[in-house]
């Protein structure tokens, strides 16, 4: 008997408590969002592991079912495929949360990603199940929060950590922080950690009905738009956003900036190198407060940053460096951070 396994692209949807079946349809019938069973083919590596509703890793092994939904993932550190691409059923988990598609290009430096057969859709009563069913809708709320916007110059640059970081620091000072992470490929662990860092609200894409936003601008809006007026609904002190990937990359990072531009008080962007840092502020005419990431990782990468670019850079990993993040916080949300206790000797 196999083992069904339900990945975090299903943690908005019903499918655990209420029935369903399972049909395979003709391609003409499929379209991304769509939450199909696949079933664990070829040699297992590293990457064949699959993320639970609870944010909990699981393995995967051959014969398997696995839960997921149909999507398209263009990362530059990693792989690029998308569900139009599969061909004769053979498909690929594009992320551990369940995305699934078939890659056209894979990093060579990563092991073997988690090869899929198509077993079918989920239906009931004929129709497909698909993740915009279960979308969060507008409340009719206008949002008018302060926002700390998060960005990179690509994946894997401290994106994640730096947004966590930057909610722990609010929320310590009694704030009422809210987190998203609007733009990127559905993975629930990285909004989890804000969460964990003290956010009273965690939202993402997923919520909003979308498996990545790889999608164009107009579809990506009319799903995002009602998740901030939910947002906007709870009346927070400031929203925490990051933005997956970098802003000239597929993922919409540009829309999100733009749709949330009047509310943005404090731009952090996080960096892979310094270098990045130029390329990023050039190509996008931004303008970021500090600068944080891999990019402020020593000494002498902070003083290049300010050489190449005239902006703060700050290791947000260093506890001595946190007053200066506090400042920078300070400076552009006009909150106030209790003064730092000095030891006695």
């Amino acid at each position: 008997m196999s083992v069904s396994i339900v990945s975090s692209v299903t943690r908005i949807s019903d499918i655990v408590t209420l029935p369903y079946a399972i049909e395979k349809l003709p391609k003409s019938q499929w379209s991304a969002g769509d939450y199909v069973v696949g079933e664990v083919t070829g040699t297992p590596t590293a990457l064949y592991q699959v993320e639970k509703p609870s944010g909990r890793i699981v393995k995967a092994m051959p014969g398997d079912h696995v839960i997921g939904a149909f999507g398209n993932r263009e990362a530059t550190l990693e792989g690029v495929g998308s569900w139009s691409s599969i061909r004769g059923g053979k498909m690929h988990a594009l992320t551990s949360a369940g995305v699934f598609g078939a890659f056209t290009s894979v990093s060579k430096i990563l092991p073997a990603p988690m090869s899929l057969r198509y077993r079918g859709h989920l239906l009931r009563e004929g129709h497909k199940i698909r993740m915009s069913d279960f979308a969060i809708s507008g409340t009719g709320q206008e949002f008018s929060a302060p926002v700390v916007f998060v960005v990179g110059t690509s994946m894997s640059s401290g994106k994640t950590t730096t947004a966590a970081t930057i909610v722990h620091e609010l929320a310590s000072i009694g704030m009422k922080v809210v987190a998203a992470k609007l733009t990127g490929a559905g993975r629930y662990r990285d909004i989890l950690s804000f969460r964990d860092a003290g956010a009273t609200a965690i939202f993402d894409f997923v919520d909003a009905g979308l498996p990545s936003t790889v999608v164009s601008e107009k579809a990506f809006l009319a799903t995002i738009r009602p998740l901030i007026s939910k947002m906007g609904s709870l009346k927070p002190d400031v929203l925490i956003v990051e933005a997956g990937a970098s802003p000239l990359e597929p993922y919409n990072g540009a829309a999100a900036i733009k749709e949330l531009s009047q509310h943005i008080r404090c731009v952090v962007l996080c960096a892979s190198d310094p270098y990045a840092v130029v390329g990023v502020c050039k190509a996008f005419d931004l303008k970021p407060d500090v600068v944080c990431g891999p990019a402020a990782s020593t000494s002498a990468a902070i003083n290049l940053v300010r050489k190449l670019s005239g902006i703060l850079a700050i290791n947000n990993l260093d506890p001595s460096a946190l007053p200066k993040l506090r400042e920078v916080l300070e400076s552009t949300l006009g909150v106030r951070f209790p003064p730092a206790k000095t030891q006695r000797s």
